[in-house]
């Protein structure tokens, strides 16, 4: 991850992450749907999808974290490492390490590829910094 700075303060800049078509329209539309309830993920959530490559559905995208992905990552600040499958929101299950893409980490997964890593607030002002370590579907 590299860093910009601006005026005096530095933030991260955002890795490069690609979506298909069809993720981007439910993603947009769940952050919408969502803003009421969820303001601050689901404007994340937006933010991302704004800002993401979009691809064809049938192009390669091994390596790339999408819905239904099983994604290893570690958490910078922790080096805790954790496997989990990205989901969305009715299919969540914390049990079953089935995260919502509705929640600052899933949010922030969505559309990397492995070795990208990525700063992100979490609810409670928190700065989390992930990287993608492994990814298959």
């Amino acid at each position: 991850m590299t860093k910009t700075s601006h005026g005096n303060k530095q933030e991260a800049t955002l890795p490069p992450i690609k979506v298909t078509e069809d993720e981007l329209h439910r993603l947009n539309a769940l952050a919408n749907s969502s803003m009421e309830l969820f303001p601050r993920v689901a404007h994340f959530l937006a933010r991302e999808m704004d800002r993401a490559q979009i691809v064809a559905g049938d192009a390669d995208l091994r390596g790339v974290v999408r819905m239904s992905s099983r994604v290893t990552y570690r958490d910078e600040g922790t080096g805790e490492t954790r496997d989990v499958v990205l989901v969305y929101p009715h299919e969540a299950n914390i049990e079953l390490n089935r995260i919502s893409v509705l929640t600052p980490v899933g949010a922030a997964l969505i559309g990397l590829s492995v070795g990208q890593g990525i700063e992100f607030q979490t609810p409670s002002q928190q700065t989390r910094s992930l990287v993608v370590l492994a990814v298959s579907d």
